[in-house]
């Protein structure tokens, strides 16, 4: 069974002062690095975000989430339910993810990266049998590395071969993150 890519774009963007998906990065919204990525592996994707969360347009499906709870997982979970397959989660505001290092994990054994001594919270993949227990972590509030961890990932120990660990993990949160992300693009 293949590995789809869901792009998860449903929080708020508070931090970030909008929607992130749609913050401009190296003349693209921000959302397109990490769909790029997923295309130059060959994986299929499609976005997974609130029904009112602005989007660019995209040439990708785009999955509908519940509104309420806001949660990462969440997206997870409608991914595993639409999709029926092992799921690879990457959040839209990841720049550095690498088309190596997704099809890394989508072809297993592991499923999540350690940097710097914790699992990075995304990428990550998750397989459909894990689906009560992401909905049981959602319920609880549980954080997106307790998760990986509660659900004994697999981890890639040493991915420095696709690139700076901590780079490839890195999301932008805030307007200066972005820019400074945009400096080292």
């Amino acid at each position: 069974m293949t590995t789809l890519v869901a792009v998860l774009a449903g929080g708020r963007g508070r931090r970030m002062g909008g929607p992130k998906a749609l913050a401009p990065f190296a003349g693209a919204p921000l959302i397109a690095r990490p769909l790029a990525a997923a295309a130059a592996a060959g994986l299929e994707a499609v976005v997974v975000a609130k029904p009112d969360t602005p989007l660019p347009a995209l040439d990708v499906p785009v999955w509908h989430e519940p509104a309420e709870p806001v949660h990462p997982l969440l997206g997870v979970a409608t991914a595993l339910e639409r999709g029926g397959r092992p799921v690879l989660a990457v959040a839209c505001d990841m720049p550095f993810v690498t088309a190596g290092l997704l099809s890394r994990l989508a072809a297993g054994p592991e499923a999540a990266v350690r940097v710097g001594g914790r699992i990075a919270p995304f990428p990550a993949r998750y397989e459909p049998e894990q689906l009560e227990a992401i909905r049981t972590a959602v319920e609880r509030g549980d954080g997106v590395g307790a998760t990986l961890v509660a659900l004994d990932a697999a981890v890639l120990e040493h991915p420095e071969v696709f690139g700076d660990p901590a780079q490839l993990v890195a999301s932008v949160n805030t307007p200066a993150e972005l820019a400074a992300a945009e400096r080292s693009a």
